[in-house]
This record gives structure tokens, sequence and C-alpha cells, in this order.
């Protein structure tokens, strides 16, 4: 389906209002060969805003892809430029979640950033998700964040099967992801419109339709939904009819530290979209559930643990219950 270029440069004004982009700002963008085009059109929509100086780099232009650790040269590129805003428009590759783990830290805490993480971003998701309005997602994720913030325990069933129980910590955070990222050291994935923590335990079955990293581009909506079955917060089984892909996921979580281990627990709060698309950037934005296994953000959640993997597992169809609560079924939002 050919995209209006105008719904394009709408998602692009998006992306710059949703970063707070204003006279003065320093903006910079890293991108790849292949998001290069959208990165242009985001560039030109924060110099309308009036950032003062704008500059992009490309991954490319800093080692052969999939560059697994985060460079040098990037680090003190951006050291060197001091931007208030940071952009990241690009394809996810396998293995550069070792670029991106310490990337995301470094731009947030330490030089305090605001950050647009567009990773996995198409011209699809910049015409549909990024043309929200994000003035209904920030009510929405903050009236969601208000109930489970304090949650004890939380379930969640699913029309295709998904069976499952959550406890969680009090002293590990649940993070609003609302789109309005003004404040210095903020950031948020974009599109936006999700409410996650670290689970204490997580136990069940998970049936998913969308898997995250690199198996979202390669794998899209997936034509048999992979079960994930978890006892202790780890996974112990993957069932699927396709064997290859089995194969990779078995590989992918069992060889990483912590790789089973389900390390995050999100509820989607972007009520516009209309169904799956194979893109995981929008997809865990869809009201309902997504489990990553592996990093749990701990920057972020104050978990006390870490992985060097990280893939989000979505769920569609969720009934969600807060400490016996229902607040969506087969989702949709009863509060």
């Amino acid at each position: 389906m050919e995209i209006a270029p105008e719904r394009l440069r709408q998602g692009a004004r998006s992306a710059a209002a949703c970063m707070g982009v204003h006279a003065g700002d320093r903006v910079f963008i890293i991108t790849d060969d292949a998001r290069a085009d959208l990165a242009s059109l985001v560039a030109e929509a924060c110099r309308d805003r009036g950032a003062t100086l704008l500059t992009a780099r490309q991954l490319e232009q800093y080692g052969r892809r999939p560059l697994t650790e985060f460079p040098e040269a990037l680090r003190a590129d951006l050291a060197a430029f001091q931007p208030t805003i940071t952009y990241y428009i690009a394809t996810a590759q396998p293995g550069e979640l070792g670029l991106r783990r310490p990337l995301l830290p470094y731009l947030a805490q330490e030089l305090r950033v605001r950050h647009g993480h567009m990773i996995g971003i198409d011209a699809a998701v910049m015409a549909d998700g990024m043309c929200a309005d994000y003035d209904r997602v920030f009510t929405r994720t903050m009236e969601v964040y208000d109930i489970v913030k304090d949650a004890a325990t939380i379930q969640v069933t699913s029309t295709k099967g998904s069976n499952l129980t959550a406890t969680f910590r009090p002293d590990w955070r649940w993070v609003p992801c609302h789109g309005r990222y003004t404040a210095q050291g903020s950031w948020g994935n974009l599109p936006e419109g999700e409410v996650y923590t670290a689970p204490a335990s997580l136990q069940g079955r998970l049936v998913a339709d969308v898997l995250g990293d690199f198996f979202s581009e390669k794998y899209g909506v997936l034509a048999d939904p992979v079960t994930f079955i978890i006892e202790d917060g780890h996974l112990t089984d993957i069932q699927t009819s396709n064997a290859a892909l089995a194969d990779e996921l078995f590989r992918h979580f069992w060889q990483a530290p912590n790789g089973r281990r389900a390390g995050e627990f999100a509820i989607g709060t972007l009520e516009e979209l209309s169904g799956l698309t194979g893109n995981l950037l929008q997809d865990e934005k869809l009201p309902g559930l997504h489990v990553a296994f592996g990093n749990p953000y701990p920057e972020f959640t104050g978990a006390d643990w870490s992985s060097p993997v990280h893939v989000d597992c979505v769920v569609s169809g969720s009934t969600i219950a807060v400490d016996g609560r229902t607040i969506m079924r087969e989702g949709r939002f009863t509060i």
C-alpha cells in the first residue's frame, strides 16, 4: 500500500513534538542506510520547531554491521556534540543489543538528553502509530500506571490460550512510557504507549503472535503463534510448528546469561492501533500484554540482574486483572 508523503511528515512532526523540540535544542540523530530517509524527515521536523544545531550519523560509519558493541567513535561524537535531544532511527540486526544496551543509559543518565528510541521504525509505522493523538496516549498511560504501580499480582489470559500469573516487588519500579519526553534524562520508544516493569515472578503459558529484536523484521506476524512455558520466572519450553524458529529461539535464550528469565512485563496503551503489523516497535504498544525474556532494564526498573539479550513476546486478545480488578477484556480497556 502506497503511503502519502504528508502522512510520513505528520509522523515525523509527532516524533519532534514527543521530545518537545524547541529553539536552542541540539539534535543528534543515529540512523543507518536503510532508514536515512525517515531520519531526514525527523530532522526536518526538528528544524521547523527551531532546533539550533542538528546532525545525523549512520551506523555504517562506525564499522561493519552488526555493531555488537558501543563504538568509541560514536561515544566521542556524541560527547563532542553535546546534544540536548537524540534519536535512534535504524533497523534491528542480530547482536546489536550489545550496542543499544549501553547506549541508552549513556544518553539518558550521563549526557542527560531527551531520547527518542525508534529501533525498527519503518514507513508504515511512521504513518500509523507515530500519527496517534499523544495527549490521549499520555492520559491512558498514566491512568494504567496509577493502577499497576503498587500491584502485588497480575493475572493475564488471552483468546489464543495464554494463562499467566505475575507477582511484583515494591522496590522495583513501573515505568510509564507516555510519549511526552520534555525533561532532560527522559526517553521512550516511539511510537509510544506502554507501562512496564521487571516481574518478581512469572508463571504459566504465554502464546505470542509477534516477537521482538531482529525476530520481528524476519518473521513479522507469526502464522503459527509461539507458545512459551514459564516456571518460576524462567522459560522451560518453547512450542511451535516452525522448527527453524524454535531452534533459533532455543539457542538465543538458552545460550545467554539470564536469557530464559522474564525481564519485562508490560501493558500496551496505544488504543488507536487497529491490529498487529509484525513490527514489534508498534505492536508492543497495542493494548494488551507483552513479556520480554532477558534484560530487565535494571537502570530504569531497579531490577538487580541483567542479561545481554532482550526479546519481547506480544500477546493479542489479552484479558488483564490487577489484584483482582479487571482492567482489560480481550484487548479492550474496561477502566
